[in-house]
This record gives structure tokens, C-alpha cells and sequence, in this order.
């Protein structure tokens, strides 16, 4: 979890919290969301059509398959994950507590291996 994210949540939590800033960033959040969902339409719907009409000018004696088929799909794929990432932050990779965990996990694992 962020710095950023864990003072959040801190605030959430802290008596006095006003409900109209927490119900402002739900919403900045469903915005966010919803305009990472209308970006991956967009990308399957052009890139479908992309297909479909390079499909319809191709030839049976050559490759399909080539860089000006894919290209588009590619880069803009690239940009996608970006937007994905920057929407859904690190909880894809490590989730709510990781470091937490991860910190306990290894004090556990040292005390374990020492030896007295």
C-alpha cells in the first residue's frame, strides 16, 4: 500500500472524517475506473475493425500476420496496461497489507533460523 493510499486510509478511519470528502474521492475513484472500462472498449472495438478490414484487403498469397496488422494493437496495448496501472495502482502485484505481510514474514523467518 501507498503513502499516499495508507494516509487515506488513515483518514477514513480517524473520528471526525467529513462524509462528503470520502464520498468525493469514491467517486473521483468510479470515474477513474469508468474511464479505464470505456478506454478498453474503445481499444477492442477499433482494433476488431482494424483486423477485420486489413482481413478483407488480404490476399491468400501472402502473411496476414504482419507488423502494419499489429502495430496499432501493440503500442496502444502498451498504453492500455499504463492506464490499467495508473488506475488500479499496486494492489494488481501486491494487494492491501503486502508490506505488512511481507515484513512479518521475515522477522518470522529470522527468528526461526536463529540459533541459541
Amino acid at each position: 500500500m501507498g503513502r499516499l493510499r495508507k494516509q487515506r486510509l488513515e483518514r477514513f478511519q480517524a473520528e471526525g472524517f467529513n462524509p462528503d470528502e470520502r464520498y468525493e474521492l469514491a467517486y473521483k475513484r468510479v470515474k477513474r475506473i469508468k474511464g479505464f472500462y470505456i478506454h478498453a472498449l474503445v481499444y477492442v472495438l477499433v482494433n476488431a475493425f482494424i483486423l477485420i478490414s486489413s482481413f478483407n484487403k488480404w490476399e491468400g498469397d501472402t502473411v496476414f500476420w504482419q507488423w502494419e496488422t499489429l502495430n496499432t494493437a501493440l503500442f496502444w496495448g502498451i498504453g492500455l496496461a499504463a492506464h490499467g496501472l495508473s488506475v488500479f495502482g499496486n494492489a494488481i502485484f501486491f494487494g492491501q497489507n503486502w508490506e505488512e505481510k511481507k515484513i512479518q514474514e521475515l522477522m518470522d523467518k529470522d527468528k526461526s533460523e536463529k540459533w541459541e
